[in-house]
């Protein structure tokens, strides 16, 4: 059984994951709609830009957030001057870098699916008078559902075991940001603390494993439609 400081250190993961994943989704579809939908220059750019934290070193992204989101960066100058907060050892900050590094996995999973919409059913709901909103949210939506519920699903799963970025931007602070990697990293500096290494350790990988099968059951349940994995 965890122990109470080990149930708040899940607990706070979990919420710097579903925070990560909220603020990500909505920018994760129009990304993955406008590559599946949309040809223009520079998609092969846009493209590479969103898979790049795929194969960044994770402590790079963490880097370049810290020299933007940073005191003296002009994304934190004008979170200060505008709102008065700032993301600097924060968990809204450790949200953000766990959302940076799954947007990738959720841009493919959504682009994937919305690619496999057949678009002559798109066009049979036109002729049928709908509008290209409504034929858009009655006919590409549902069949791409599945597919984005991977993506959230994926995401959350990443955002769960993200490291690098978060204890590069935000560090390593007991209550705000010390999710279960952070947790699990300083229990390994800790001489006798094997126990409690073992204990997050399973933690971690039952709530990966969880959201994993949660999505595999998303894609075999669209039919292959948005199969990512």
């Amino acid at each position: 059984m965890l122990t109470a400081a080990e149930w708040a250190i899940v607990a706070l993961s979990l919420k710097v994951a579903f925070a990560a994943i909220a603020l990500t989704l909505p920018v994760a579809f129009a990304l993955a709609w406008v590559l599946a939908r949309k040809a223009f220059y520079g998609r092969m750019m846009l493209d590479t830009l969103v898979h790049l934290p795929l194969v960044l070193p994770p402590v790079v992204t963490g880097w370049l957030l810290l020299l933007f989101f940073g005191a003296q960066g002009t994304g934190g100058r004008m979170l200060q001057a505008l709102f008065g907060t700032t993301l600097m050892f924060r968990w809204t900050g450790a949200a953000l870098a766990a959302g940076i590094m799954a947007l990738p996995l959720m841009v493919r999973a959504i682009r994937l699916s919305l690619e496999a919409v057949d678009r002559r059913l798109e066009s049979a709901a036109r002729t049928l008078g709908a509008s290209r909103l409504r034929a858009y949210a009655s006919v590409t939506l549902p069949l791409a559902l599945p597919g984005i519920g991977a993506a959230v699903v994926l995401g959350f799963a990443r955002s769960l075991g993200e490291f690098g970025a978060t204890i590069t931007f935000v560090s390593n602070v007991p209550g705000e940001t010390r999710t279960l990697p952070l947790a699990i990293y300083t229990a390994l500096q800790v001489p006798g603390a094997e126990d409690s290494v073992t204990r997050m350790a399973i933690a971690s990988v039952v709530l990966s494993l969880a959201a994993l099968a949660v999505s595999e059951w998303l894609v075999r349940r669209g039919g292959g439609r948005a199969h990512v994995l």
